[in-house]
């Protein structure tokens, strides 16, 4: 296969090695080479329909590219810099392949709508994927949320505990965040399903070609509706992410609550060792390593969304050489957001829960001290007043390391004379938690519901 630059015909002068290395993008965009024929083949099938090649011609080049496409999947193909992008390595090869044929491919397109082309079917399929990893995490969620949805975990705000909580509860809060970002993903993939194809470098092409027909056949919802917007714009990219970007916080979070509730000062969970390395210094240690680089590697994808962002910002229409630099971030983003949720999805069905450390937790922070406050307004006082009783009540606790559970009725009694037996149905954590019993409260009755809705929502969807 030969090196010639297949536009050098205006150049008198070779390019500077360093340059033609510098500028070429072929040893990252390679990885484009099914999309590229896919599109190739598609535009070929347009170009005989509309009778700008003959069914000869196309019989070859689908032969011919069928061929490369298989050298290139067994790792046969030989790559070049100096033909600088996977779309001229897979011309010139189909040239040297099948003769004058492949020379007429090219016709009615740029590399300019190629390439746009090609991103949008691999960001397309590469969508479809994370979609179901993303799904199958929110399954393992469900389960570990109907398995705990009775398990007492002592809820926080500013890492202090605040009420009881049930674990299941918790996890239906993370399977929230995460049918967003499924929502966020669906958004995306619909809006960049429209084809660049036939924009050619930037106005059109003289040719007779059917857009239509090609977006059709690539399953496009349709063709981009502006030339110049479509070889120019690179934000379905952003886009993707910016919403990479949301999904990979959420995980960080999650990330972030498992490496707190597996130390040993916590012991709220056990990670399976599976996910978890050891020191090598001190043998003691079990590292929640997975959630750890789940939690770094957010910092990474939020750094490819500014790349792209500043990559965008100054770029005036069409066209500009800058845009080479869309595919690394984006790329890299894919293979980190696809491998993290594929990790999670393994890694949260292996969680075992240790329910005493967390109802022990759940007794040392006065978690019940608003269901006391509520129980007070309900017989009449004014909230600001019960505030004020109930912290006397839990300054006394502190001075006498107890739990307001503990107290007998006589000395609650003795903060307000209103309160009576059934007070002791509200201190309980359980009582705390069934008295939530509300959509969207933690009570496990609308644990289950939620559950129970999450299941159908995305038995709909699938």
């Amino acid at each position: 296969m030969s090196d010639k630059k297949l536009w050098a015909g205006r150049f008198s002068e070779p390019t500077d090695a360093f340059v033609e290395a510098f500028t070429a993008s072929v040893e990252f965009d390679q990885r484009l080479a099914p999309q590229d024929i896919q599109g190739s083949i598609a535009h070929a099938t347009m170009l005989v329909r509309q009778g700008i090649l003959s069914e000869d011609e196309r019989e070859a080049i689908v032969k011919g590219l069928n061929l490369i496409l298989d050298r290139i999947e067994s790792g046969r193909f030989e790559w070049s810099i100096g033909l600088e992008d996977v779309h001229m390595n897979v011309e010139a090869a189909l040239t040297a392949e099948i003769g004058e044929a492949g020379k007429k491919l090219h016709t009615g397109r740029s590399r300019n709508d190629q390439v746009a082309t090609d991103v949008r079917l691999w960001l397309r399929q590469e969508i479809e994927q994370i979609q179901r990893e993303l799904q199958r995490l929110q399954l393992a969620l469900l389960d570990i949320a109907e398995r705990e949805a009775e398990t007492i975990l002592p809820g926080f705000t500013h890492l202090q505990t605040a009420q009881p909580i049930t674990f299941g509860h918790h996890m239906m809060a993370w399977f929230e965040m995460l049918e967003r970002d499924a929502s966020r993903l669906e958004d995306c993939h619909r809006r960049m399903n429209r084809l660049p194809l036939g924009a050619a470098a930037l106005a059109g092409t003289t040719f007779p070609i059917d857009r239509e027909f090609t977006a059709e056949l690539l399953g496009f919802d349709g063709p981009c509706r502006n030339s110049l917007d479509a070889v120019s714009d690179r934000d379905f990219a952003i886009e993707f992410t910016a919403d990479a970007s949301i999904l990979m916080m959420h995980l960080s979070r999650m990330s972030e609550e498992l490496t707190i509730w597996s130390s040993a000062q916590f012991a709220f969970i056990t990670l399976s060792d599976s996910f978890c390395t050891g020191s090598s210094i001190m043998p003691q240690k079990k590292n929640p390593d997975v959630p750890e680089l789940i939690r770094g590697k957010s910092g990474r994808i939020f750094g490819h969304l500014m790349a792209l962002l500043t990559l965008m910002k100054s770029q005036p229409l069409a066209y500009n050489k800058d845009n080479q630099e869309d595919k690394e971030p984006l790329f890299d983003t894919v293979d980190n957001l696809r491998g993290s949720l594929k990790v999670f999805a393994d890694m949260i069905p292996a969680i075992s829960c240790n329910p005493e450390r967390m109802r022990a937790a759940a007794l040392q922070g006065f978690a019940t001290a608003t269901d006391l406050a509520d129980y007070l307004v309900r017989k009449g006082m004014p909230f600001r007043d019960a505030h004020e009783v109930v912290g006397k009540s839990v300054a006394f606790c502190v001075a006498e390391q107890c739990d307001l559970a503990e107290l007998t009725l006589e000395q609650l009694r003795a903060f307000s004379d209103i309160i009576e037996e059934d007070v002791f149905d509200y201190l309980t954590l359980e009582g705390s938690a069934a008295a939530r019993d509300h959509i969207g409260g933690t009570a496990p009755a609308q644990v289950r519901r939620a559950i129970a809705g999450a299941r159908e929502r995305l038995r709909k969807g699938a």
